[in-house]
């Protein structure tokens, strides 16, 4: 269990160039690279547009999957939507370590090189550890977070009750440690039925948030389940307004 942990945190999903090629010419979405320090390149899909969104999704999510709704759900908005390393176009292999370097490295080249003016963070489930990081590290407009955690050891204990987890794990993405530091508003949206991250886990993570705070509960979702609800995208468009 210790050896292929990074085998049950992250699950990568790789894109062929053809692929990305024919998304490019079927949707506004631009596909843009960075390379890190130490060369690995990476990519994410790119909409221009104010203010700016930097968006992590979940530990076996495919963020292309994104590029409708932020056409549609939010226009004149602006999506930055990551490929972690060794997810679609970017290189690399994935750790809580590499994620975080590159969720930073992102933010700077979307002030630096977008001139972004606004900046939001959108994590979702895995891609919430790694938004808190960098709210806890750079200065944000808002934190939107859908099926968060407190920490990943506290989930882990949740799914392996009979693992000494708290000496086994690697990647910690302990976001509970890092939200009372963090003053930017925070929008916290939880399925009521989320088999993967139960709710209070979120609630965790929420209470010790230190900025302004708004808690919206998915009745009858699941992990996977929350964006067909209306109050999603309702909420998500009613937080980019107040902040």
């Amino acid at each position: 269990m210790y050896l292929l942990q990074e085998r049950l945190i992250f699950f990568p999903q790789p894109m062929q160039q053809a692929q990305r090629e024919l998304i490019e010419r079927r949707s506004a979405a631009k596909s843009i690279f960075l390379e890190s320090p130490e060369g690995v390149r990476l990519h994410a899909w790119y909409f221009a547009g104010s203010p700016l969104i930097l968006y992590f999704g979940g530990n076996a999510e495919d963020v292309s999957g994104m590029i409708d709704d932020a056409e549609r759900r939010a226009p004149g908005v602006g999506w930055l939507l990551v490929d972690y390393r060794g997810y679609g176009s970017s290189e690399g292999e994935p750790s809580e370590a590499a994620l975080t370097a590159d969720a930073a490295a992102w933010h700077d080249h979307a002030l630096k090189t977008l001139k972004a003016r606004k900046i939001y963070l959108f994590g979702r489930s895995l891609g919430s550890g790694v938004a808190v990081h960098l709210a806890s590290e750079r200065p944000v407009a808002g934190v939107v977070l859908v099926a968060p955690f407190d920490s990943m050891i506290e989930v882990a204990k949740r799914h392996y009750p009979y693992l000494p987890v708290k000496w086994m794990l690697r990647h910690r993405f302990d976001s509970a440690k890092l939200a009372p530091h963090i003053g930017a508003p925070l929008l916290c949206i939880a399925a009521s039925r989320d088999e993967v991250i139960p709710a209070l886990h979120a609630r965790k993570l929420y209470d010790a948030w230190g900025g302004p705070k708004r808690w919206v509960e998915i009745e009858g979702a699941g992990h996977n389940s929350t964006d067909g609800a209306p109050v999603f995208w309702q909420s998500i468009k009613a937080f980019l307004q107040e902040y």
